[in-house]
């Protein structure tokens, strides 16, 4: 029973770890139609070579009755357009803690998106 009882508290400390793991996560939403805004410096090698992303990570605080939170995206010098073609939120366990000790007050967002090419 004493082997036992450190082999189950090590499994169950495993278990746990491997559930945080799973709450990290990102979705991505792209679209089919127009061409991403091309990036002058190109220096990415990942999913969004050649494309020019623009990355925000920040909190954002929700009140208790609001359900839903609206980010606005205007038109700008890195964004010329205003339109989107591809977007990525990802949430990770640093979030979904913040979340849980706040009762969903204040939620950590991190975006990544990246406009559209102006047309001529």
């Amino acid at each position: 029973m004493k082997i036992l009882k450190p082999f189950l508290c090590k499994f169950f400390l495993l278990v746990c770890i491997l559930f945080l793991f799973e709450s990290c996560y990102s979705i991505r939403l792209r679209s089919i139609n127009g061409v991403p805004q091309p990036d002058p410096v190109g220096d990415r090698k990942d999913y969004y070579r050649d494309m020019m992303v623009i990355e925000k990570d920040t909190v954002i605080k929700i009140g208790v009755t609001s359900k839903d939170f609206t980010y606005l995206i205007k038109e700008s010098n890195s964004c010329k357009t205003g339109k989107l073609h591809t977007v990525e939120f990802r949430n990770t366990f640093g979030g979904v803690l913040l979340s849980a000790i706040t009762l969903g007050r204040k939620r950590k967002m991190k975006i990544k998106y990246v406009c559209m090419k102006p047309t001529n």
